[in-house]
């Protein structure tokens, strides 16, 4: 009997938790309806708020992008920290008694502001939380506003969000070096494109949680700020550069036609010894501030981009010049402008290629020497033209040529059939070889973004017949680059060793401390000691031996300095367009190379172009000034003419010794200080010096270099001594800096100094 009860009493609860099981199933599908209902209706305004709440409440922290300064630390690109000013609706709506006095300060603290539309956003958007209102202001901008909101409480709703704004201080100074930065600080161009990665650091977050308690608590994770990097630039060198470029392009602009001084001018100056590149400049340059203002386009070619098919795009130059009415009307087309602006934001010293002409020769004979095809005695006949390949092949001159030319003035005259000779005798396997091991066709891998690859515009050997091998040996038929040729020049002048050229050597953090130290690299030997002694020879007498017209190289001398050089003159394509590409490729000083410089003039605004000229006035005018800055002192005569162009300048003499050999160094004889200035000279011939002795010779201090900075002469001890008496100066009573003292025997002692 109660067995048939127990049964019984499962039966129902059974039933009644079945009952209670559909229940629950009924109540769960009605509030999976209604959450289905309301993601349907309601979840975007959810959903704005969640991503509201969130962004209010957990807040980036944005890291600083590390600076690029020059060699010295002048900033050459930094970051500035700036505002952007949003407003929270919800909050300034929380009570009517914050509205008007927060709605009042913000227009009387920010003018610039469209009050009405903040008015209608606030009364249409009571929820919003999230309205961006100005961007990027300065903390001066903005003080003045806190300041009102920390005296009255009733300003609410209003915050600044921190951000960075990349600042350029020296607007175009070194633009193609440096590239510039987006608001997403994504680098384009130039180091900022190249140390992305570098530059860039890592955002922070301060996020908002509750406690146990229920207390909003803020936890904070510091941002990462980027690296700074270091570069080999010298502002005030690339300064120098950059001004006589300038000079160049106003003294020629619409001279022949209308439009800029030349297509391109273009200029590299690069430490021999180490790659490191002190200056690179081009024109048409723009400001880093203000990369796309088109006014930087105005006055050079238009470029057209045409749709070749495929997906891909070609950009060509066209005849016209761009004007305001052709830049009102470029405007209209975005893809057509950015064409243009992105040719004009490419670095022409690293992304263009030409024929680089008669400054190949250096090379050409170099590698002669290196694989025997010449001992460097040879000679050579010029009747003014030669026959190759069914092909007869002009020199200049071009009616009855140079006559008999021997390897020197193979390149000091630039003789076109000499070269064609000896190339023919080094055959084309050994003449390819050695354009590969000049880097001819490759690139350098020098730090910055755009680099050309240049494979396709040099012959391989097995491509090269004799007329190719004729035209390529004097820099016609073949393209390069500007950074291609002076870092294959400066192998050619240091004794063969190839450095890989770079424009950083230094990273350090925000402390300040150093991250990475970059030292110059040695890739690869390119030429013996002797061969590289012989173009060292061959290119001094280019610019500084006699022989009046038929030195090419003699216009790019500056007043005082001994250099060498060669220049180069290439006709562009289609030929006999009377179009050409002229420059000049040197070192300085002769008889101790520090530096090269390698100017580059396309297509002068002239009527004749194809003058040298062009490129060796700007390299007179670029080391005149770059010499003395580097304390290089002068070491040749001044005439009359040379004396008042420094005059003009302002540049000081810095005249090391006197040139006859009657008072050269060697003998212990030499200054530029004349006998009736010095007070120790007995006109006799012999010195007294501050010993009180008398003899037949100078003094040793009589040789030192004078200082063109303080007048004062420098013992090889590094102390002064006065140029005239040999009084020394104690170098530990303050010398340096603005402690120099200063000779009062000269007009203005602290000429030239930074």
């Amino acid at each position: 009997m109660k067995e048939k009860k127990n049964r019984k009493f499962s039966i129902k609860m059974q039933k009644k938790l079945v009952v209670l099981f559909f229940i629950v199933l009924l109540a769960f599908a009605g509030l999976g309806g209604r959450l289905i209902w309301i993601a349907r209706e309601n979840g975007t305004q959810y959903q704005k708020q969640v991503l509201s709440q969130q962004q209010y409440d957990s807040i980036t922290i944005p890291f600083r992008r590390g600076d690029i300064v020059d060699a010295r630390g002048t900033q050459l690109a930094t970051s500035e920290k700036v505002y952007n000013l949003i407003i929270d609706a919800s909050v300034m709506t929380s009570r009517q008694q914050y509205i008007e006095p927060t709605l009042q300060a913000l227009a009387s603290n920010f003018p610039q502001l469209d009050m009405t539309a903040i008015r209608q956003h606030v009364s249409a958007n009571k929820s919003s939380q999230w309205y961006v209102a100005a961007k990027r202001l300065t903390y001066e901008e903005i003080s003045g506003f806190q300041t009102d909101q920390a005296k009255n409480s009733n300003i609410k709703g209003v915050w600044f969000e921190e951000e960075y704004r990349r600042i350029y201080p020296g607007g175009s100074l070194a633009a193609d070096v440096i590239g510039f930065a987006s608001s997403s600080n994504v680098g384009q161009y130039g180091l900022e494109e190249y140390y992305n990665d570098i530059l860039n650091g890592t955002n922070g977050r301060e996020y908002g949680y509750l406690n146990d308690d229920s207390t909003l608590e803020r936890t904070v994770k510091a941002a990462v700020d980027g690296y700074t990097i270091h570069t080999t630039i010298d502002a005030n060198i690339q300064s120098i550069v950059e001004k006589c470029l300038l000079e160049f392009n106003e003294k020629y602009k619409n001279k022949a036609r209308e439009g800029n001084g030349a297509e391109n001018i273009a200029c590299i100056i690069m430490e021999i010894n180490t790659g490191k590149i002190l200056a690179m400049a081009s024109l048409p340059t723009y400001d880093l501030n203000d990369p796309r203002n088109t006014d930087a386009l105005l006055g050079s070619h238009l470029y057209e981009q045409v749709d070749i098919g495929n997906g891909y795009y070609q950009v060509n130059k066209t005849d016209t010049i761009v004007t305001q009415e052709v830049l009102d009307e470029l405007k209209k087309d975005e893809t057509q402008l950015y064409a243009n602006l992105n040719n004009l934001w490419k670095n022409y010293c690293i992304a263009s290629t030409y024929e680089p002409g008669s400054t190949i020769k250096p090379f050409t004979v170099a590698s002669a020497l290196e694989t025997g095809a010449i001992s460097g005695g040879e000679h050579y006949t010029c009747s003014g033209y030669y026959e190759v390949g069914g092909h007869k092949i002009g020199c200049h001159p071009t009616t009855g040529g140079h006559g008999d030319v021997d390897v020197q003035s193979s390149i000091a005259w630039s003789c076109n059939i000499a070269l064609m000779k000896i190339a023919q005798s080094m055959g084309r396997e050994s003449f390819s070889k050695f354009q590969n091991v000049f880097n001819f066709g490759l690139r350098t891998n020098v730090d910055l973004a755009g680099e050309t690859r240049t494979t396709d515009v040099i012959y391989k050997a097995a491509e090269m017949g004799p007329t190719d091998l004729a035209t390529n040996s004097f820099g016609q038929n073949f393209n390069v680059t500007m950074i291609q040729m002076i870092t294959g020049y400066c192998s050619l002048i240091n004794g063969g060793y190839y450095y890989e050229p770079h424009l950083v050597d230094k990273i350090t953090n925000a402390s300040g401390a150093t991250v990475q130290n970059i030292e110059p690299r040695v890739l690869k030997v390119t030429v013996s000691e002797s061969t590289s002694k012989l173009i060292r020879q061959y290119c001094r007498a280019t610019v500084m031996e006699e022989g009046g017209e038929s030195r090419t190289g003699r216009t790019a001398r500056p007043a005082g300095y001994a250099i060498g050089g060669k220049t180069g003159t290439a006709e562009t394509y289609p030929r006999d367009n009377n179009e050409y590409v002229v420059s000049f490729m040197g070192y300085a000083p002769a008889d101790d190379p520090q530096i090269a410089i390698y100017v580059v003039v396309d297509r002068a605004n002239a009527a004749k172009q194809d003058d040298a000229k062009f490129a060796t006035e700007i390299v007179r005018n670029v080391l005149t000034e770059v010499l003395p800055y580097l304390n290089i002192f002068m070491t040749e005569e001044l005439d009359d003419k040379e004396i008042k162009e420094l005059e003009e300048r302002k540049l000081a003499v810095t005249t090391m010794y006197a040139t006859n050999s009657e008072t050269s160094p060697e003998n212990g004889e030499g200054d530029t200080t004349s006998s009736s200035d010095n007070p120790y000279d007995n006109g006799d011939g012999t010195i007294t010096d501050v010993t009180g002795e008398t003899g037949s010779k100078r003094p040793a201090w009589m040789n030192y270099p004078i200082d063109p900075a303080t007048g004062y002469r420098v013992s090889p001890s590094g102390d002064y001594v006065d140029a005239q008496t040999g009084e020394l100066i104690n170098k530990s009573e303050g010398v340096l800096g603005d402690d120099i003292p200063v000779n009062p025997n000269i007009a203005n002692p602290r000429q030239g100094m930074d």
